[in-house]
């Protein structure tokens, strides 16, 4: 028993030790075409980016949709049973895609396939998000939130984009979306067979809820409970500058600043290995800290700070040390909103996989909004000002956190005693 009271003492519940594993093994696997899938689905059809464009923004929809659906199903199947949702349909999905799509060059296939493939791993992530809610005891809620987003951006795309870089260059490009495959099995086997804890078995709710009705119930939760809308927003807000840079600073480093390709990857890994770090630093502190300051102050307005040092510190100085300086900086300040997934279904603990619903919501519409303005604003104020949006954005998320997600137990140091 001494090991699990190590793992308690570190955040992490100890009957869910096997789903964190599995969740790194199962994104690391789909983070592995993060890097390069565009490009390569340009390369190999001959598309334009528009066309590439519109397969991703599918993804992006079938994500938003499969976030909002995992805590409201998760309360009325219960987790394990949506995580197993979430693997069948990435699995049975990528094949076809990558035989019938990639394989034939047929867009449409494509277009189907790896659109509706984007429903897999909100369910499968978030569903065990729901599940570490139900197990950790409330005064190590951060601290598992923060092994939980340790796995999942150790995966995607830390870990992803290495795996990609090692093999493309050994087996193709092609070879290697194929050897993710296996990776997303080997994380799915080990989350499902290797975790038995029981309440994540069954669902969480009276039994006359039924999965509609959850659904609908988190919208509505987000009229009853407008808090709970906010913590939404907020999460959007967090990740939706992330995925708007992965379309803006590789030109803006390469071509403007003068960076080779090399050093901007690895600068992106530097940004993503820090923020690995800091996800741990910041579910430990922010019980002791207070989840609302962490996420306002940490995470919002240290956002702000550090969006705006990417762009300045390099336009300055063009010193490759300092931009990995930066880099590394954001990726820890980015850190800073991993207590809002403790702080979501605290805001109505009775419905904890409906609040979660509309967190993980949130979490999957940044990936449509940040994109999203970057087309709607590039051609109209440039990279500076894009920069200058998404701090903008930073500094309202952290102005609503101080305001609206307070909550008493957590506001100030874990006042619930030790188990």
């Amino acid at each position: 028993m001494e090991g699990a009271g190590l793992l308690y003492r570190i955040g992490i519940p100890p009957a869910l030790l096997w789903g964190f594993v599995g969740l790194l093994f199962f994104l690391t696997g789909d983070g592995v075409e993060s890097g390069y899938l565009a490009p390569f689905l340009a390369d190999r059809l001959h598309l334009s980016p528009s066309a590439v464009g519109v397969v991703f923004t599918c993804y992006g929809f079938a994500a938003a949709a499969a976030g909002w659906f995992s805590g409201a199903l998760s309360d009325v199947w219960g987790p394990r049973r949506v995580i197993c949702i979430g693997f069948f349909i990435w699995i049975l999905l990528e094949v076809p895609f990558l035989v019938f799509g990639i394989g034939h060059n047929d867009y449409a296939v494509i277009l189907l396939t790896y659109g509706l493939r984007g429903l897999g791993y909100p369910l499968f992530a978030y569903g065990f998000l729901v599940w570490i809610t139900v197990v950790a005891p409330r005064n190590r809620l951060a601290s598992a939130m923060g092994w939980f987003w340790f796995a999942f951006t150790g995966g995607l795309p830390t870990l992803g984009s290495l795996f990609a870089r090692f093999w493309i260059p050994r087996i193709g490009r092609l070879d290697t979306l194929w050897a993710s495959t296996g990776l997303v099995i080997l994380g799915g086997a080990i989350l499902l067979l290797g975790v038995k804890e029981r309440r994540g078995r069954s669902r969480l709710v009276a039994g006359s809820e039924r999965p509609v009705r959850a659904l609908i119930g988190s919208l509505k939760l987000a009229v009853r409970k407008p808090r709970t809308l906010v913590a939404c927003i907020v999460r959007a807000i967090n990740t939706a500058p992330e995925f708007g840079f992965f379309i803006i600073l590789p030109a803006y480093f390469e071509k403007t600043i003068g960076f080779p390709q090399r050093d901007f990857l690895t600068l992106l890994s530097t940004m993503f290995l820090s923020n690995i770090v800091w996800n741990l630093l910041f579910g430990m502190l922010a019980d002791v800290l207070g989840w609302r300051r962490t996420i306002a102050y940490c995470g919002g307005f240290g956002c702000a700070l550090t969006t705006l040092a990417l762009y300045y510190v390099p336009m300055a100085t063009h010193s490759f040390v300092l931009s990995l300086a930066v880099g590394a900086a954001y990726g820890a300040t980015l850190a800073g909103y991993v207590p809002l997934s403790a702080t979501a279904p605290m805001l109505e603990p009775e419905h904890r996989g409906e609040a979660l619903s509309l967190l993980s919501l949130g979490a999957s519409a940044a990936m449509l909004l940040g994109p999203a303005i970057v087309t709607l604003s590039l051609g109209e104020v440039g990279v500076k000002g894009v920069m200058w949006i998404f701090a903008m954005l930073y500094v309202a998320s952290g102005i609503m956190a101080l305001i609206w997600l307070q909550v008493p137990e957590s506001d100030g140091a874990a006042r619930d005693a030790p188990v």
